[in-house]
């Protein structure tokens, strides 16, 4: 993930202002005719595919969760290895040693299914939208925080397996003044070529994956990549679709004036008499009886 935290740091350098405001100017251009076509999508050049390719990082679509811990443990007994071998005091060999361990803990634990009827402490986050319960997902999160650095990933698995990575990005190198999209826009089409922009998201479309670029700035005060299989978001948003709980029509406040289910209608036959007592109780003449 280093090169991510080099893409943004020199955007801040090339995305000045002269660069950056035909951007803006671009994005708030009203659209002139109404019914034009939808635009294809955007090619992916070959080289701009090689970037995307990193964001794997190791991994591929249609791994399973202990296959995905596996690669992440490789990867930190290289880590710790290194650091290992840098020190001969015994102590601190023994410290970076438990600290491994602490950390493959930690990652095998940080496995969610979304499964139950008890919401989940996801459904309000920064993934919030990514997933749905009861159809078969699940979630790994790892926080990537050696060298500095302050991202998350995210391995959204589907039937057990991983079809989906989301990438939270550090943007702690970002000063205030560029903290937007204009200048998000500019670091991501600079690395992977130019996209699909609406609002406040970037997509890019091939056959083998999709990739989006999100601007949370707002509400999560983040910056987030996403790479997933197309082929199987089809067949988790029919999945989706097939187990929605079913919408209650109407509105709430006249359905429960009107009663459909006749719960709560009085008993006329028991209340007959309440009108007749009420006159007696304030001394008026009883009332006719009908033959």
């Amino acid at each position: 993930m280093r090169s991510i935290r080099r893409i943004m740091f020199i955007a801040l350098v090339c995305a000045a202002a002269p660069m950056v405001a035909p951007v803006a100017q671009v994005q708030a251009k009203p659209a002139a005719d109404k019914k034009a076509k939808p635009r294809k999508p955007t090619p992916v050049s070959a080289e701009h595919k090689k970037a995307f390719a990193e964001l794997y990082a190791g991994f591929k679509f249609g791994m399973t969760k202990e296959e995905v811990i596996a690669v992440f443990v490789k990867q930190l007994d290289e880590s710790y290895e290194e650091r290992i071998k840098a020190t001969t005091d015994m102590t601190a060999q023994d410290r970076l040693r438990r600290d491994k361990r602490i950390e493959i803990s930690r990652l095998q634990s940080a496995y969610t299914t979304f499964e139950g009827t008890k919401p989940s402490a996801w459904d309000v986050s920064i993934v919030e939208g990514e997933f749905a319960h009861n159809t078969g997902e699940a979630m790994l999160e790892r926080w990537e925080n050696q060298g500095g650095k302050n991202e998350r990933r995210f391995f959204f698995f589907y039937e057990g397996k991983l079809w989906k990575m989301f990438l939270s990005l550090d943007v702690s190198i970002l000063p205030e003044d560029k903290k937007n999209f204009a200048t998000f826009q500019a670091a991501m089409e600079g690395r992977y070529g130019p996209g699909e922009v609406e609002q406040t998201r970037i997509t890019w479309r091939t056959p083998e994956f999709d990739a989006r670029a999100v601007d949370k700035l707002r509400t999560y005060d983040a910056l987030a990549l996403v790479i997933e299989d197309p082929k199987i978001r089809k067949e988790v948003e029919a999945t989706r679709a097939a187990k929605a709980p079913p919408k209650q029509g109407g509105n709430t406040i006249i359905r429960s004036v009107i009663d459909p289910d006749r719960k709560d209608h009085p008993d006329v036959k028991a209340n007959s008499n309440a009108v007749d007592e009420v006159i007696r109780a304030q001394g008026g003449p009883p009332p006719k009886s009908t033959p």
